[in-house]
């Protein structure tokens, strides 16, 4: 069983910065895959970044450019730094991996950004 905890959301004025943190444990297997996604209320779930073991990464049309996905595999931690925030990357932000197939998420962490 994976266990995920996020941390390092907030309130934060729009322009302003924010970094994210997934701590990951409990996985008998390396996690290839890890990503964030977000949620704003009434809408669906979203990716915003992923990243690969390798340090491959791909990244939402909307982030690109303001956000940062980074991965220490020695502490099994993936970061998102945000610059840049605007009102509408307002949103409950989740970690995820696949680990043999199988998906967890984390808990999720509130993001605000006022404008």
């Amino acid at each position: 069983q994976v266990q995920l905890v996020e941390s390092g959301g907030g309130l934060v004025q729009a322009g302003g910065s924010l970094r994210l943190s997934c701590s990951a444990s409990g996985s008998r297997f390396s996690i290839n895959r890890m990503g964030w996604y977000r949620q704003a209320p009434g809408k669906q779930r979203e990716l915003v970044a992923g990243i690969t073991s390798g340090g491959n990464t791909n990244y939402a049309d909307p982030v690109k450019g303001r956000f940062t996905i980074s991965r220490d595999n020695a502490k099994n931690t993936m970061y998102l730094q945000m610059n840049s925030l605007k009102p509408e990357d307002t949103a409950v932000y989740y970690c995820n991996c696949v680990v043999v197939l199988v998906s967890y998420w984390g808990q999720g962490t509130q993001v605000t950004v006022s404008s």
